[in-house]
């Protein structure tokens, strides 16, 4: 399974930016697919994930209101809509996926509950 992300690049302070995660397969109802980003030093982190079901979406505390994830099964397809982008949203932003089985809820932000990642897309947020 490979995971394409896309959509980076560089906006404004308070500018969107969509980013995607294709999937090349593998995904079923059990399967939790996330996004995650990194900034040189620091640890990954956590941003947001959905279950491929649907039912639920998991964001961390500084981008909600602002990002909403969201999938398309047809298109095996995971987004990241950021709107209101801060200076500090800047970093590489990671997708990820756990497919086959299901992430109990407190692992949902441990990037080691994912088993598949893709390449990493570059956001940078500056005026």
């Amino acid at each position: 399974v490979q995971l394409q992300a896309s959509g980076g690049g560089l906006v404004q302070p308070g500018g969107s930016l969509r980013l995607s995660c294709a999937a090349s397969g593998g995904t079923s109802s059990s399967s939790t697919m996330g996004w995650f980003r990194q900034v040189p030093g620091k640890e990954r982190e956590f941003v947001a994930a959905i279950r491929w079901s649907g039912d639920n979406q998991y964001y961390t505390d500084s981008v909600k209101g602002r990002f909403t994830i969201s999938r398309d099964k047809s298109k095996n397809t995971v987004y990241l809509q950021m709107n209101n982008l801060r200076s500090e949203d800047t970093a590489v932003y990671y997708c990820a996926a756990r497919l086959g089985s299901r992430i109990i809820q407190s692992e949902i932000p441990n990037q080691r509950a994912y088993s598949y990642w893709g390449q990493g897309t570059q956001v940078t947020v500056s005026s």
